[in-house]
């Protein structure tokens, strides 16, 4: 039955739309669909609660980041980068982080090809240990996709070849950015002196 279809009074729709006369149902599962109901329009509740102060959260570290950057006459637009704020006294952080879900795109290929001539001209006895962090990165799993952090990792390697250096800037040239999500978690310090997570988890509060 439609959300919207007038339910007549002294009926109740069952979970097949089917009217059903009140005076026919047990009370437990009158009393069992009070709970339900209850309860899931006090999480309704609550959840647009967390919303709310998701947004006042954001609002919040942003105008500060852009008051502290107004002392140096600096202004930076779209809220990029991660950032950790701490209370005066230390007891308290916030951490905000911005990810980024990348993709390469054919241009990945070429540097592929160009990383394979390196390995072939290279001697025997070069590292075996970065020819095998190469062949990982371009290991597919299961859902036929690359690891996007093990490519990227072959950009920390300070390897003078004109051929790598120019693979990694095409590895530079495919990235590209398809989502952006944004994180902000708090932490207060233990006894121990250790940040600990607060938990806005239903599961773990």
């Amino acid at each position: 039955m439609n959300a919207q279809t007038q339910i007549p009074e002294g009926y109740r729709a069952d979970s097949k739309g089917r009217l059903v006369p009140i005076s026919t149902i047990k009370p437990i599962d009158i009393e069992r669909d009070a709970v339900v109901t209850s309860l899931i329009e006090k999480v309704k509740a609550t959840r647009q609660q967390l919303i709310d102060f998701k947004a006042v959260a954001f609002g919040d570290i942003e105008a500060f980041i852009e008051l502290s950057l107004e002392q140096y006459g600096v202004h930076v637009a779209g809220g990029k980068g991660n950032i950790t704020l701490y209370s005066f006294d230390g007891q308290y952080k916030i951490v905000r982080q911005i990810q980024d879900s990348i993709r390469f795109d054919e241009r990945l290929q070429a540097a592929k090809v160009l990383i394979d001539e390196c390995i072939q001209s290279w001697s025997a006895d070069s590292n075996d240990h970065i020819k095998t962090l190469i062949n990982d990165a371009f290991q597919v799993d299961r859902e036929g996709k690359i690891s996007t952090g093990r490519v990227l990792g072959l950009r920390r390697h300070n390897i003078d070849d004109p051929k790598w250096i120019q693979a990694m800037e095409a590895i530079s040239d495919s990235i590209k950015i398809v989502d952006s999500k944004s994180y902000v978690r708090f932490y207060e310090r233990d006894k121990d002196g250790k940040y600990q997570p607060i938990s806005l988890d239903f599961a773990n509060v």
